[in-house]
């Protein structure tokens, strides 16, 4: 296949565009701006743009495909031209629909825990050397690629995001995987932007449960009442398999799960990490692996990238950074952290970086979020707010949202930065969240706070 991507620097769609070259289809691309990693990944298999920018003059009649990344906008003159020439577009979930039509698809969807589980069942597959295609959302240690896709294995296994397919179709992403197996890990309001109402979110999980293929399955947690509403009220036919939380220990920092083999030590922890475990663990079965050899794969599963990632640690300090954002991520990942190590003093640390953090009508969401710390942090950036065109937000209405007398509010990333390196971390957790990067904080850096 000619396939040519307009906004190829995106983290999924560069990917996608490296599947594609190493499958063997001529791709092109184009973008206003590219950085690293996805610029130098490019670059080494010959796919960067020469010129930053969009050129029409690359939009011709004998490409076969081409693909809009969520960075461009309506207006672009490459789609502009693709249009005019009637070629065949698609978004990044159509296309990958279109490519993975003949397999088992494999969807995991939820407002957390997506990226972990999946991330999990592809560790046991490649473990067991079992050969499938793939998209998820982060970087995995023995993957070279975050998306895979042949023409000979007969499982694809997708992460199902519930964001927007691209400026032209308004879609969530999972309502296009048509999945033959499907997992359901959780909701919690999350895209304000783009789900004003915590029903009209809601609502595009129902209709995912819905794309499940007649006769397929869905795999659900039912320890999320939401989530066991709506499994077990739907009436499609499709079969319903609940999972929940299996039984664990923690001693010493270590977290032990409770196996027919007996207790067994694992590198993940928290709660929401031993749910997830278990939603792997099903699918896993119905993908053809058994218990047995699932526990021995998933003990050596360190996380997924920029999931409890971590910095540093000495004999009674560790240092995390996590991709938690959204009030429930932030809340089962202090929560987990404290849990591990209940007898350490732990700073937590946020950022409310995205639109819905940054939005007043939300930040309510986030009461008791940071309960568990000992300490609590909330780093936020007023040029951030003003870049995304929302109302200015107080550090009075932070305070107000979190519920914690004590709560230490930063707006300066020196000023924070400042605060980070003046505490001392003997005998402590220290725990960095946010998807972004607190104004420009050197993760690296940080590593000097645990010696």
């Amino acid at each position: 296949m000619r396939v040519h991507f307009i906004a190829i620097g995106g983290s999924a769609m560069h990917n996608l565009a490296l599947a594609l070259h190493e499958k063997g289809d001529e791709v092109t691309g184009s973008d206003d701006e590219i950085f690293d990693p996805s610029k130098s990944r490019l670059m080494a298999q010959g796919l960067l743009p020469k010129t930053f920018g969009w050129f029409p003059e690359k939009i011709h009649g004998e490409l076969d495909a081409v693909i809009l990344g969520m960075h461009a906008k309506a207006d672009n003159p490459e789609l502009l031209k693709a249009r005019e020439l009637g070629l065949t577009i698609y978004s990044y979930p159509e296309f990958l629909f279109e490519q993975t039509r003949e397999k088992t698809r494999v969807v995991i969807g939820g407002s957390h825990g997506k990226t972990t589980i999946t991330s999990m069942i592809l560790h046991v597959l490649h473990y067991h050397d079992r050969d499938v295609d793939y998209m998820v959302g982060a970087q995995l240690e023995g993957f070279e690629t975050m998306v895979r896709l042949t023409k000979a294995n007969d499982f694809v296994v997708l992460e199902g995001d519930e964001y927007l397919s691209s400026p032209l179709d308004l879609r969530p992403k999972f309502h296009l995987y048509k999945p033959n197996i499907a997992l359901l890990s959780g909701i919690a309001w999350d895209h304000i932007n783009v789900f004003p109402t915590f029903e009209n979110y809601v609502e595009q999980f129902s209709i995912f449960l819905e794309q499940i293929v007649p006769g397929g399955a869905i795999i659900y947690n039912e320890e999320d009442s939401e989530v066991k509403q709506l499994v077990e009220a739907s009436t499609h036919g499709i079969k319903k398999y609940p999972y929940r939380t299996p039984s664990y220990q923690v001693a010493g920092g270590i977290t032990l799960l409770d196996t027919p083999e007996g207790p067994m030590p694992i590198e993940v922890f928290g709660k929401h990490n031993l749910n997830n475990l278990e939603g792997a663990r099903w699918i896993c079965q119905l993908m053809g692996i058994d218990a047995e050899d699932f526990y021995e794969a998933i003990a050596s599963f360190k996380g997924a990238s920029k999931r409890l990632e971590l910095i540093a640690e000495n004999n009674n300090s560790i240092a995390y950074k996590d991709f938690a954002h959204s009030p429930s991520k932030v809340a089962a990942t202090t929560q987990a952290v404290k849990d591990q190590y209940p007898d350490r003093h732990l700073f937590a640390c946020l950022e409310l970086h995205t639109y819905s953090s940054l939005t007043p009508e939300f930040l309510s969401e986030y009461r008791g979020a940071l309960d568990s710390a000992d300490t609590a942090v909330v780093f936020y950036s007023p040029h951030a707010v003003e870049i995304k065109k929302l109302q200015p937000i107080s550090e009075e209405q932070i305070a107000e949202a979190f519920q914690r007398d004590d709560l230490v509010i930063h707006t300066d990333p020196g000023s924070f930065k400042e605060y980070l390196f003046s505490q001392n971390f003997e005998n402590s957790s220290l725990l960095l969240m946010s998807s972004g990067n607190y104004g420009g904080l050197d993760f690296k850096e940080v590593k000097a706070l645990i010696p």
